[in-house]
């Protein structure tokens, strides 16, 4: 559970005073990190290691969407890895022709090379779990992004300090000790211990949805309505990562981990139960995207007259002799 209403801590215990999920990572054993080299990401690896987490492993990936920059941010996390006696590892992709190729977005693009970079290292290193610095105003962006695309509960808990996520055939579990720290205790933080970090000027770009959120529509929001939106959106993401993990839990179906689906079993299932088995097991699948549209697909196959769906990327999902499969 996320802690709320949290004020600006002493230095050494500061994330501890945050949030209860530390204790479930012991500091002795080994852990990847995601490290940009902006400021959440600086300050998430200076306090790990202020924990005594001596076992990182720092993952860097380069998306070589900002030139010179991009090889910028690099050789600053090499030196701030060397600075903090850590091991390091580099990835890196032409995410803008992945997206090109792939037929989506650039934030898609790079998600998918970047996470794909995450599993490979997990596998490669034999780590399965890697902290990532999002933070409370992370999760409040995203949970009105969501909202906007007509996202359900999953959508509206898309972001939790704990979760799996199955990336090919690596199960990586996502930490994020920052989700109930603010913005502007990130930055506090910062000028208290004077860290140095690589500022993504793209961030001022309002050509992005997320930016277009942070700078225009929360700002908007709290102007027209008088008051701090943040704190209320919070809780209510919390509540709806709460339930969500409820409803996961009672949602467990044993086709999910299978490569076909019965149709019976299937059909035998509440709607909101479908949904969700038919999510996990795409997911399961390596299916990218997985949303409502392509859930709603999948469940038309439960209707004898539909027989054949299609998924991303060129695949299909088909129905025969009872069980539905992914070609």
């Amino acid at each position: 559970m996320i802690t709320l209403n949290v004020g600006c801590s002493g230095t050494v215990n500061w994330i501890q005073a945050k949030t209860n999920l530390l204790p479930r990572f012991p500091s002795g054993a080994r852990y990847l990190i995601g490290v940009s080299g902006g400021r959440d990401s600086v300050v998430l690896l200076d306090a790990l290691v202020d924990l005594d987490y001596r076992k990182l492993i720092v993952c860097h990936f380069d998306h070589q969407l900002r030139g010179r920059s991009s090889r910028a941010d690099a050789r600053f996390v090499e030196k701030l890895a060397a600075k903090y006696d850590v091991d390091l590892e580099i990835g890196s992709a032409d995410v803008r022709a992945v997206a090109n190729h792939r037929k989506m977005s650039i934030e898609t693009a790079a998600r998918e090379v970047r996470y794909s970079f995450f599993a490979k290292m997990a596998k490669q290193r034999r780590c399965q779990t890697i902290f990532l610095a999002h933070h409370a105003d992370d999760l409040v962006e995203t949970f009105l992004i969501n909202l906007f695309r007509g996202a359900g509960l999953t959508g509206l808990a898309a972001m939790r300090e704990v979760s799996m996520r199955r990336i090919e055939d690596v199960d990586l579990t996502i930490v994020r000790p920052l989700l109930g720290v603010w913005r502007d205790e990130i930055d506090r933080y910062v000028r208290q211990h004077r860290l140095k970090f690589r500022e993504d000027a793209s961030n001022k770009n309002l050509a992005p949805l997320r930016n277009r959120f942070r700078r225009r529509v929360i700002p908007y929001l709290e102007k027209t309505l008088g008051r701090k939106i943040r704190p209320s959106i919070l809780r209510a993401a919390t509540i709806a990562a709460e339930e969500e993990a409820w409803i996961d839990s009672m949602a467990k179906h044993p086709d999910a981990k299978n490569r076909r689906l019965s149709v019976e079993k299937l059909r035998s299932l509440p709607t909101a139960l479908q949904r969700r088995v038919i999510m996990a097991w795409l997911r399961g699948q390596s299916i990218a995207d997985v949303g409502f549209d392509l859930i709603e697909r999948v469940r038309s196959l439960l209707d004898p007259k539909i027989a054949k769906i299609n998924l991303p990327r060129d695949r299909h999902a088909r129905r025969r002799a009872g069980k539905i499969f992914i070609e």
